[in-house]
């Protein structure tokens, strides 16, 4: 908490644990323990007193538990320590990395055009005016049997979104922009087939490290 400077910090079991949906994690300092004694914030279902008090009782809920996402987590975080958190982070960069090459390749442009907004867990692809965003993720699907991220609000039908998050290697990225290639090419996008796939394995082939535990 000292070093980020943050009193609070939350996440979802989707977020880089490789898990579903339906479990929130949550970390108070005990700043933000105290701070809860004179809140005047409307408190519900979540209530951090609720699990303090449970805490000192010997148990963790005081409502029922998701089981199977618990144990799915403690899989998830030996994968994670096994890996190394350090080379978790990096291997997200290199994927990050990847897919903005492959994206320039087709001749297409990332939603963020900063680079210091570039997200290394999903990348937004803005498509032509005369494509619609949404027919290419139904497309992925339908065709391919593959998940790809709808454009939301603003951008809803101007982008599709890539994701590299979580439990993923580099040969299962590959994999992905190799069928993305495919489907802009059924929605009328004159895509080079391989130009994508081609730039981001010459740079991850330049990139990717020996795994550790095999040296």
């Amino acid at each position: 908490m000292d070093e980020w400077g943050v009193d609070v910090a939350l996440t979802g079991s989707q977020k880089a644990l490789s898990l579903p949906t339906g479990m929130g994690i949550v970390c108070a300092s005990p700043k933000a323990l105290e701070a809860t004694k004179t809140a005047k914030s409307v408190r519900v279902f979540f209530d951090w007193s609720d699990y303090l008090k449970f805490y000192k009782m010997g148990t963790y809920w005081p409502y029922t538990p998701s089981i199977q996402l618990l144990y799915g987590l403690r899989a998830a975080l030996d994968l994670l320590f096994e890996e190394g958190l350090d080379n978790v982070i990096e291997r997200h960069n290199r994927l990050g990395n990847a897919t903005r090459l492959a994206v320039e390749a087709w001749g297409l442009k990332n939603c963020t055009q900063k680079e210091e907004w570039f997200s290394n867990t999903v990348t937004a692809v803005v498509v032509p005016p005369y494509i619609d965003g949404a027919e290419i993720v139904k497309r992925a699907w339908k065709r391919y049997n593959m998940s790809l991220g709808l454009g939301l609000n603003k951008v809803a039908g101007k982008v599709f979104r890539i994701g590299h998050l979580g439990n993923l290697n580099e040969l299962q990225l590959l994999g992905c922009l190799a069928g993305v290639e495919m489907i802009l090419k059924d929605v009328g996008y004159p895509v080079k087939l391989g130009s994508g796939v081609a730039a981001a394995s010459a740079y991850l082939q330049n990139n990717i490290p020996l795994i550790p535990s095999r040296i």
